[in-house]
C-alpha cells in the first residue's frame, strides 16, 4: 500500500527592513566643531597682531598661580579695565575710542549733589524768611538737565514788572536780593532768562517787541541780583525768550507765563556752553587769518613801481660845444652805453 507524502508547506516571506532614522544630532556636533575652529583661528589671528615683545606678558598672565591672583604679587594685574591686561591694550589700535574720564564723572555727580543741597536750602529759606514766604506761590524750584532752575512767576494781581516795561517792582527787587547771597556762595554760573506772555505790542515785532521786553526784564533782574551782593562775573548769559517757552501752553496769555528764570548751571552745562563759544571763536580766528592771508596775497601780486634811475653818464656841456657837432669819427660815450 502506497503511503501518502503529507509534507509541511513552509512559506518564507522576506521581511523588509528599513534603516532607522538618525535625526539631526550630527548637525549639532558639526556646528559645535565649526564654532570651535572659528574661535581657535580667531585667537590665532589676535595673537598674530600682538608684537613679539608683548607675548611674554600674555604668557606670564597665564602662568600666574591662583594664590598670586587672590592675594596679590609682583605679577598681579592692577589695571582698572574689567578685561585682564586691557589697560593699556597690548593689541595695536589705529582708531582708539576716547576714554571715559572717571574723575570728571565723579565731579559731575558731586556737582549735582551740591545743587540738590542748594535746592533744599532754598526751600528752607523760603519757609523761614518772611519776605520770601509771602511770595511762596510765585516761586517754583525744579531740577533740569542743565541744573537748578528758580522761576519767579508773575501774578495777575501782583505783577513783577510794570505793565509793558522793564521797571521792576519793589517786592520783586526784595525777592532777588534775598536770593542773591545763596546764589553767590555757589561756584556755579547763572543764566537769567526773561519770558513774556503772547500779548503783543500794537506795532508787532517791527519795533520794540516782546523780544526786547523779555531781554530788558532779564537784565533788570541781573542788576537787582548784583545789587543784592551777587558776584558780577557769575552771570554767564542773559536771554530774552519772549513768548516762545510758555509755562502753560494751552493758555499763552496767562499771567504765569510772564516770569524770570534763574538757572544755576551744572558743570556739564557750563562745559557745553564754553565749547560752543570756543568753536565760534575758532571759526572767527580761521576766517580772520584767511582774510589776512588773502590781503597779503593781493599785495604781493601788485608789482611795485621801478625806481627811475639811469646808468647813462651825464656829460657836462659848455656853451661853446653844446651846439657844435663832433668833429672826430670816434663814438661818443652815449653811443658806447647804448651799444652795451
Amino acid at each position: 500500500m502506497a503511503t501518502s507524502n503529507t509534507g509541511r508547506v513552509v512559506v518564507r516571506r522576506k521581511r523588509a527592513y528599513s534603516e532607522s532614522h538618525h535625526g539631526g544630532s550630527w548637525k549639532i556636533a558639526y556646528a559645535d566643531f565649526v564654532t570651535a575652529m572659528m574661535a581657535f583661528f580667531l585667537v590665532m589671528w589676535l595673537i598674530s597682531l600682538v608684537p613679539s615683545n608683548d607675548l611674554k606678558a600674555i604668557a606670564e598672565y597665564f602662568r600666574m598661580p591662583l594664590m598670586t591672583a587672590i592675594t596679590g604679587g609682583p605679577n598681579m594685574d592692577v589695571s582698572k579695565s574689567v578685561i585682564p591686561g586691557g589697560s593699556p591694550s597690548i593689541i595695536p589700535n589705529k582708531f582708539p575710542m576716547p576714554g571715559i574720564d572717571l574723575s570728571q564723572d565723579r565731579d559731575d555727580r558731586l556737582d549735582m549733589e551740591r545743587l540738590e543741597d542748594l535746592k533744599t536750602e532754598l526751600e528752607n529759606l523760603i519757609e523761614s524768611n518772611p519776605v520770601l514766604k509771602e511770595f511762596r506761590p510765585q516761586l517754583l524750584l525744579d531740577m533740569t538737565p542743565d541744573g537748578l532752575r528758580i522761576q519767579i512767576l508773575d501774578k495777575q494781581s501782583r505783577p513783577m514788572f510794570a505793565t509793558g516795561s522793564a521797571v521792576i517792582q519793589p517786592y520783586m527787587r526784595d525777592i532777588l536780593r534775598e536770593l542773591a547771597p545763596m546764589l553767590s556762595k555757589m561756584p556755579n554760573s547763572l543764566t537769567i532768562s526773561g519770558h513774556t506772555d503772547a500779548i503783543r505790542y500794537a506795532s508787532g515785532d517791527r519795533d520794540y517787541s516782546n523780544w526786547e521786553l523779555s531781554a530788558d526784564r532779564a537784565n533788570a533782574a541781573r542788576k537787582a541780583l548784583v545789587a543784592g551782593s551777587l558776584v558780577e562775573n557769575k552771570v554767564k548769559r542773559v536771554l530774552g525768550l519772549a513768548d516762545t517757552v510758555n509755562l502753560i501752553k494751552d493758555n499763552p496769555v496767562a499771567a504765569v507765563n510772564r516770569r524770570i528764570s534763574l538757572l544755576v548751571l551744572n558743570r556739564r552745562a557750563e562745559r557745553r556752553i564754553d565749547e560752543q563759544n570756543a568753536s565760534g571763536q575758532d571759526e572767527l580766528r580761521i576766517r580772520t587769518r584767511s582774510t589776512l592771508l588773502g590781503e597779503n596775497a593781493t599785495l604781493e601780486q601788485v608789482p611795485s613801481p621801478a625806481p627811475l634811475t639811469t646808468d647813462l653818464p651825464i656829460m657836462p656841456t659848455t656853451p661853446s660845444t653844446a651846439s657844435a657837432a663832433p668833429t672826430t669819427s670816434e663814438p661818443t660815450a652815449v653811443e658806447n652805453a647804448q651799444a652795451n
